[in-house]
């Protein structure tokens, strides 16, 4: 559904779905009885500004029915963000695509207390592209190529390209060496992740996971590798590598969740999405698109006495 505000600051509006009955006579008495406990006089103000809107645009007053809209939108209140210290690097840009190599640290998305500070808001202030939209995502602690639309009119080619599993994506990790661990080796799991729980989990059933994990090179102890997804479940590459006994280095969740802690930007999850390759909807040319990162764990120092 088309939000009628436009993006504001790189952030799009927020849509409320509200309710079709209830004891709220008008749909502001809802709204602050949702959210009122933050900041009441501020949901007031807005309304009374008119700068919270229906369907078409359409301002809503203090007095607005309830029953008279189903959905309405209005901007957050964003809270001041301190600017995480990591960059992102232009890897390709053109009328369609806009490609990156996203850092450690920034997430895809705003989310969570991480808004202004994410890869897709930075994007849309620094390159004035509002209609910015990513195609795919990566984990937070994740670095490496990330694909966005910076056309809407083309995005839906692109968004069945990704929908079909007609990429092929290559990551890079950095993990302990098992000398008895026969690879390459495709491993396939039943996973799930709720909404309310931190980490993924494996469950019996049929596999909707699956990964090729080949051993690059090693050395100390410490081994490069080469990570393939068949599929795309969240933290996947993480819950695969810790379920053979090389769980990827510094990675906070798997095997052991760590306490929580602020992040030590000297350590890294060293977990890399190295390339992306498909045939472009557009031209029918082969595409590929590689990070200029790198893992700073490998190679592993050697151990003296």
């Amino acid at each position: 559904m088309q939000s009628p505000l436009p993006v504001r600051n790189g952030v799009n509006a927020t849509r409320l779905r509200l309710p079709a009955e209830g004891p709220w006579e008008t749909a502001m008495e809802y709204v602050l009885d949702r959210f009122g406990h933050v900041d009441p006089d501020g949901i007031i103000d807005r309304f009374d500004r008119g700068e919270v809107v229906g369907l078409g645009g359409v301002p809503l007053s203090r007095h607005t029915p309830l029953r008279e809209h189903t959905f309405i939108w209005y901007y957050r209140e964003l809270p001041t963000e301190d600017r995480l210290p990591v960059e992102i690097n232009i890897l390709h840009q053109d009328e369609n695509l806009l490609v990156v190599d996203k850092p450690h640290f920034l997430p895809t998305t705003p989310g969570g207390m991480y808004v202004a500070e994410s890869a897709l808001v930075r994007l849309r202030v620094a390159l004035d592209i509002p209609d910015l939209i990513p195609m795919h995502r990566l984990d937070r602690m994740t670095a490496g190529v990330l694909l966005f639309s910076t056309n809407p009119q083309t995005r839906g080619k692109y968004q069945i390209m990704f929908e079909k599993r007609r990429i092929q994506k290559e990551y890079e990790a950095v993990a302990p060496v098992r000398e008895d661990l026969e690879l390459p080796r495709i491993v396939r799991s039943r996973m799930i992740k709720s909404r309310t729980y931190l980490l993924a989990q494996e469950v019996d059933g049929e596999p909707n996971a699956e990964t090729r994990i080949e051993l690059i090179e090693q050395s100390n102890g410490i081994g490069r590798y080469r990570l393939l997804p068949h599929t795309g479940k969240t933290h996947q590459l993480r819950v695969h590598m810790a379920s053979l006994g090389i769980g990827i280095l510094n990675d906070p969740f798997y095997p052991v969740l760590l306490d929580q802690a602020p992040d030590d930007y000297t350590r890294p999850l060293q977990l890399l999405a190295r390339s992306v390759q498909f045939t472009d909807p557009l031209t029918r040319q082969p595409a590929e698109y590689r990070s200029q990162l790198s893992l700073g764990a490998y190679p592993a120092p050697a151990v003296t006495d």
